[in-house]
C-alpha cells in the first residue's frame, strides 16, 4: 500500500527534548559527582584542616626585650606593661563617610578629634609594616577594655592591647648611647637584618638597642582560640597557648658613678658640649654623654611630626650625640699628634730648642701665641706645659710638604672609624695636601685655594679644616697612655640570661698595635705632666690640689661662627695610666676655663675610694701630731692648734 508523505511517522519531538535534557542532566550530574569526589576523596584532607582554619585565629604574644644594665648590675632600661588602644585599619569601613564615623568614635574613647585620630593612623602608617595595627594611644585605662568588650560589635578592628614598652629608671642617663626601640617598619622587613621577622615586632631602632637587638629581642609566642561566624571569640574558645621567650639581657661598661658626674659636669655648664671616659687598655667606655639630652621615654608613645622636628631638626638637636658624630677642630689638644709626627720622624727631639718670640710669619700670615704670650726658647716638654703653639707652628711648617703629620694623625685613630659598637655616623676629616688640592681641580673648583704650607701650621695645634670628635681623640691619647695599642671602644660587656648567668663575653681586643718609641712617649708623657702640675702649666690652677698625679692637655679651638671651644684631655693616673677623659664643651672659653674643671669632676668620681683613703690618711696623721682630731683644712694649713 502506498503511504503519502503526510501519513509518514513523524519523529516525538517531545521525546527528543527529554533525551537531550536527559544527556545534559546526567553530564552534569557526572561532574557534581566527581568534583564531590575529589573534594572528599582526594583534597579531603587539605579541606579540613582549612575548615578547622576558619574556625580558629592565632595571635601573636610579643616577647619583653632584655633589660640594659651599668657595669654594677644598675637597671638603665627595663620594661612596663602597657594598655595600647589598637585599630586594625583593613577592618574599617571601606566608605570614607562610614569610615570617618567610626574613627571618630574611637577618637572619642580616648579623648582625639577625628583630625587627630586620622594623623596619627597617618604617621604610624609610614613606620610600621603593612598589616600591622596601628596604636592610636598608648597607656589607656582598665575601663577601656570593660567598655570594648560589653561593645564586641560596636568597634570591629578595635582593641586593647597588653604591650611592652621600655622603661628608663634613671630616666636621662646615657639617653644618647641607649638608643631606643620600636615597631619594625615596612622597609625594614625588605632589606637589614630584620628581614625575616613578621609585621608588629618591636626591634632596636638606635645605639644600643639596634646593635644589640638580635640578644635584646625575644622569641614572640601563639595564642590560638576558636571563633564564631563572624571571627568571634567563643566562649571558652582558647585552644592552645605557646609562650613568648623573652629576650636576653646586657651588661654595659657603663660606671655609673662617672656617667652621672660627666653628664652633670655639662649640665652645670649650660653649653652644649660631650664627654667621654674609657679605659685605656680594654677600650671599654666607663661614661660617655652629649648635651643637650633628652627624655628617653619619648620613644614609648608616637611621635607627631612636630615633635620629630624637635629632635631631628632642631639646630641643638638632642638627638645628635656630640660625643661620637661631631666634627670639631680641638685646638692644642692636637698636639700630641704633631709631636709625635716630629719626634718619630726626627725632626725634633727632646733637646731641640726653638726660639718662641710669641709668632710667626708665613708670607703674608702671621701666627700668633694665644693672649700673644711670649716663652723665650723652649723644648719640647716646657712647650706641651705652656702650650706654646709657635714651638708647633714652626714644627709643622717643617713638615708641610710630607704627609707625616697626617699619617700619625691617621695612625692614632684620628679621622678613621673608631669601632664603637653603636652607630656613630661621620669619621672626621684629616686635611691634607691631596685632599684639598684635589678639591681645587675639580670643575668647578670646590675651594679657593691649592694646599700651603698655613694648613700644616693650623693642622699642627688643631686648627683650620680638621674634624674630629671626642672618641677620637680618646682613643689616641689612650694609645700614648699604654704604649701605642689603639683600642677598639665598646659599651657592651656582657649578655645574661634571666637569671644572671654569663652566655657571652664581649671582647672585641684591640685594632692594631702603633710603634711609639718609649722615649717619645715618656718625653710627650712629661711634657702633659706639667701641664697640670708645672708652674706654667695651663691646667695647673686647676688640678694644684687634686690628690692624684695625671696628665693632660687643654685646648682652646676656634670655630668659624661659634665663640672659642674649650677641652681638655686627661690620663690617669701619672705616670701609668688606666682612663682617659676627654670633655669639649661649645663657646666655654679657654680650655682651663670650662673643660678642665669639668674633667676634674669626672675624674673625682672615678678616684673616689682612692681620694677618700688619701683623705683618711691626712686625718690620722693630723690626729697623730697634734694629739687630737682637727678639720681637715685645719690639718691640712697647721692652724687651730
Amino acid at each position: 500500500m502506498y503511504l503519502r508523505p503526510e501519513d509518514r511517522a513523524r519523529p516525538n519531538r517531545m521525546a527528543l527534548r527529554i533525551a537531550v535534557v536527559g544527556g545534559v542532566g546526567v553530564a552534569l550530574f557526572a561532574v557534581l559527582f566527581f568534583r564531590l569526589w575529589s573534594l572528599q576523596i582526594i583534597d579531603g584532607a587539605e579541606n579540613l584542616a582549612q575548615a578547622k582554619n576558619n574556625r580558629t585565629r592565632s595571635t601573636k604574644i610579643v616577647a619583653p626585650r632584655g633589660k640594659i644594665l651599668a657595669r654594677n648590675g644598675e637597671v638603665l632600661v627595663d620594661n612596663r606593661t602597657s594598655l595600647a588602644l589598637q585599630v586594625d585599619t583593613s577592618k574599617l569601613p571601606a566608605d570614607e563617610a562610614a569610615r570617618n564615623a567610626e574613627l571618630k568614635q574611637i577618637g572619642g574613647l580616648v579623648h582625639m578629634t577625628l583630625p587627630k585620630v586620622l594623623k596619627r593612623i597617618e604617621e604610624e602608617q609610614k613606620v610600621v609594616a603593612a598589616g600591622a595595627p596601628i596604636t592610636v594611644r598608648n597607656d589607656v585605662g582598665y575601663q577601656l577594655i570593660y567598655y570594648i568588650e560589653e561593645h564586641p560589635g560596636k568597634f570591629p578592628g578595635v582593641t586593647v592591647e597588653r604591650v611592652f614598652v621600655r622603661n628608663y629608671p634613671q630616666e636621662e642617663e646615657a639617653a644618647n648611647v641607649l638608643g631606643h626601640a620600636g615597631e619594625v617598619s615596612e622597609e625594614e622587613l625588605e632589606s637589614g637584618p630584620y628581614v625575616n621577622l613578621e609585621p608588629g615586632e618591636i626591634v632596636g631602632k638606635e645605639g644600643i638597642e639596634y646593635t644589640y637587638d638580635k640578644y635584646l629581642r625575644g622569641t614572640p609566642g601563639t595564642s590560638r582560640y576558636q571563633v564564631n561566624a563572624l571571627g568571634e571569640p567563643t566562649p571558652g574558645g582558647k585552644l592552645t597557648s605557646t609562650p613568648p621567650i623573652p629576650g636576653k639581657n646586657l651588661k654595659l661598661t657603663i660606671n655609673p658613678a662617672v656617667q652621672r658626674a660627666g653628664e652633670a659636669a655639662l649640665a652645670e655648664r649650660g653649653l652644649p658640649g660631650a664627654f667621654v671616659s674609657m679605659n685605656i687598655h680594654t677600650g671599654q667606655i666607663l661614661g660617655i654623654g652629649s648635651s643637650p639630652t633628652f627624655d628617653p621615654t619619648v620613644w614609648t608613645k608616637p611621635l607627631s611630626n612636630k615633635e620629630a622636628e624637635l629632635f631631628f631638626e632642631s639646630e641643638v638637636s638632642p638627638l645628635f650625640n656630640r660625643a661620637t658624630e661631631s666634627a670639631y677642630p680641638t685646638g692644642s689638644t692636637y698636639k700630641l699628634m704633631t709631636a709625635l709626627a716630629g719626634l718619630e720622624n726626627g725632626y725634633i727631639t727632646g733637646s731641640t730648642v726653638v726660639d718662641d718670640n710669641g709668632y710667626i710669619e708665613l708670607g703674608t700670615q702671621k701666627f700668633e701665641n694665644s693672649e700673644g704670650a711670649v716663652n723665650g726658647p723652649i723644648s719640647l716638654v716646657h712647650a706641651l706645659e705652656v702650650s706654646s703653639d709657635v714651638y708647633f707652628y714652626k714644627l709643622g711648617a717643617r713638615m708641610w710638604d710630607t704627609p707625616d703629620l697626617q699619617d700619625w694623625s691617621h695612625k692614632m685613630g684620628i679621622g678613621v672609624p673608631t669601632g664603637i659598637d653603636i652607630p656613630d655616623g661621620f669619621d672626621g676629616l684629616v686635611p691634607s695636601k691631596k685632599w684639598r688640592d684635589e678639591l681645587f681641580e675639580h670643575e668647578p673648583p670646590l675651594t679657593d685655594r691649592p694646599w700651603s704650607q698655613g694648613d700644616d701650621v693650623q693642622l699642627a695645634v688643631g686648627q683650620g679644616d680638621l674634624q674630629t670628635d671626642p672618641l677620637q681623640m680618646a682613643i689616641a691619647y689612650a694609645a700614648l697612655g699604654n704604649g701605642g695599642t689603639i683600642v677598639t671602644p665598646h659599651l657592651g660587656m656582657e649578655v645574661m640570661d634571666a637569671a644572671g648567668r654569663v652566655l657571652r663575653e664581649i671582647e672585641p681586643g684591640p685594632r692594631r698595635h702603633v710603634n711609639i718609641a718609649p722615649e717619645s712617649r715618656q718625653l710627650i708623657m712629661e711634657g702633659l705632666h706639667l701641664a697640670t702640675s708645672g708652674p706654667g702649666g695651663t691646667a695647673t690652677p686647676v688640678f694644684a690640689e687634686f690628690p692624684i698625679e695625671i696628665a693632660g692637655k687643654t685646648g682652646t679651638a676656634e670655630r668659624v661662627g661659634h665663640g672659642n671651644q674649650s677641652w681638655f684631655i686627661s690620663l690617669a693616673p701619672y705616670p701609668n695610666p688606666n682612663i682617659v677623659t676627654v670633655v669639649t664643651i661649645e663657646e666655654g672659653g679657654f680650655g682651663a676655663e670650662s673643660a678642665a674643671p669639668a674633667n676634674k669632676q669626672i675624674l673625682e668620681a672615678y678616684f673616689h675610694h682612692d681620694i677618700e683613703k688619701e683623705n683618711e690618711e691626712k686625718t690620722e696623721v693630723a690626729e697623730g701630731a697634734y694629739g687630737e682630731e682637727l678639720p681637715l683644712e685645719e690639718a691640712e694649713t697647721g692652724e687651730g692648734g
